[in-house]
């Protein structure tokens, strides 16, 4: 081979090792600053149980989160653990506000070596990701329910004082907006424009340089769901039932769905590929909606409640419910193809990394399912 091509090809096979690493991370709540909940790797066919870790008497509803081969989590009795994602043994425990059993109800959130968590007191700890150390601390004015997202140097964070708050990395203020109820959801982030879905039901946009809100859509019921974002179309659902596209720019709904079935709560976020997006619901429902149109392509029906918001990877979907199981169905046929049983419920959604599956339980457990030996 002409040595002339030789730092080419090991620049270029460095460059490789840059995306595969980049590709194997789940650094937020779904996946990506648009939160369209599609993992970037496809996993094994055929998953089983690689480790589980318990909190006795603990209990989980965030999704985990997985930076270079660590996971994250927080629980609701007031604890963030870093977990080793090849055997889930403990790296370590941050004891947040555990006498005052102040939990963490969204999931972590990482950037440049940091972990932003905000807990029910309405606090937001940022911690060094390596030792768990509290590096600061910044108090909304009421509980915190979702989680950090970024914009440029910026971290983005909703209360249930209704305010979306914009901190600098120092957690001193820059600014806030105030909605007109409560903020349960991670604001999306698409160019220096920021999704709010509120409990006053309205989609809010905002001008992230400025920090001003520019517009509003009206929805039918409030909601906490993080809009999923692809193109100029933001998605989700509400407590009312319905399941809304809602053109950002134009500020217009472009179509609504309601389940003819069983109109029930949607508190899950939306997966979110080029031809289809999927949520689910109190109905027990998985659906499958045309991107386009907003008409249903197929419904997957559970035996519980979902409260999970789903994750594509390859060609199927992930979630769990409320009758302990943890599914994988077609994205094609919506027809199952994996499950696992578990003691008790899911009430988050999974994260992908490295061929594992990362889910946690309403009684203490996380799940990483992994290839079968």
């Amino acid at each position: 081979m002409n040595r002339i091509w030789m730092p080419a090809i090991a620049a270029f096979g460095c460059m490789l090792l840059a995306v595969a690493d980049a590709r194997a991370d789940w650094p937020l709540y779904r996946g990506d600053p648009l939160a369209q909940g599609v993992a970037k790797e496809a996993l094994p066919d055929d998953l089983e149980v690689k480790w589980e870790f318990t909190v006795p008497d603990g209990a989980f509803e965030a999704t985990p989160i997985v930076e270079a081969g660590i996971v994250y989590i927080g629980d609701l009795d007031g604890r963030v653990y870093a977990l080793n994602l090849k055997d889930g043994s403990k790296v370590w425990t941050y004891e947040g506000n555990v006498d005052q059993l102040s939990g963490f109800m969204g999931s972590p959130a990482f950037r440049d070596g940091r972990i932003y968590v905000g807990d029910i007191d309405g606090v937001l700890h940022c911690l060094d990701a390596k030792t768990g150390e509290k590096l600061w601390e910044f108090a909304a004015g009421l509980e915190i329910n979702g989680s950090v997202n970024f914009y440029k140097d910026k971290i983005l964070i909703g209360s249930q004082d209704a305010n979306l708050y914009c901190l600098n990395l120092d957690g001193k203020l820059a600014w806030k907006v105030q909605i007109d109820d409560q903020i349960r959801c991670m604001p999306t982030v698409v160019e220096n424009r920021g999704f709010v879905a509120g409990c006053d039901s309205k989609l809010h946009v905002i001008d992230l340089d400025k920090g001003e809100a520019i517009g509003a859509v009206p929805i039918d019921g409030p909601t906490g769901s993080a809009p999923a974002v692809r193109g100029d179309v933001a998605y989700f659902g509400t407590e009312a039932g319905s399941f809304f596209a809602i053109d950002w720019k134009e500020l217009k709904v472009l179509w609504q769905y309601q389940d003819p079935r069983n109109r029930q709560q949607i508190r899950t976020s939306a997966a979110v590929l080029p031809d289809q997006v999927l949520f689910g619901s109190f109905s027990k429902n998985l659906v499958s909606l045309d991107l386009e149109t907003g008409k249903e392509q197929w419904t997957f029906k559970a035996r519980g409640k979902i409260n999970s918001s789903p994750v594509v990877a390859g060609k199927r979907v992930y979630f769990g419910s409320a009758d302990s199981r943890v599914r994988a169905v077609d994205l094609a046929s919506g027809e199952e193809v994996w499950q696992y049983e578990a003691a008790s419920g899911f009430p988050a959604g999974p994260a992908v990394s490295d061929d594992c599956l990362l889910i946690a339980t309403e009684r203490g457990v996380v799940y990483c399912f992994g290839k079968k030996s």
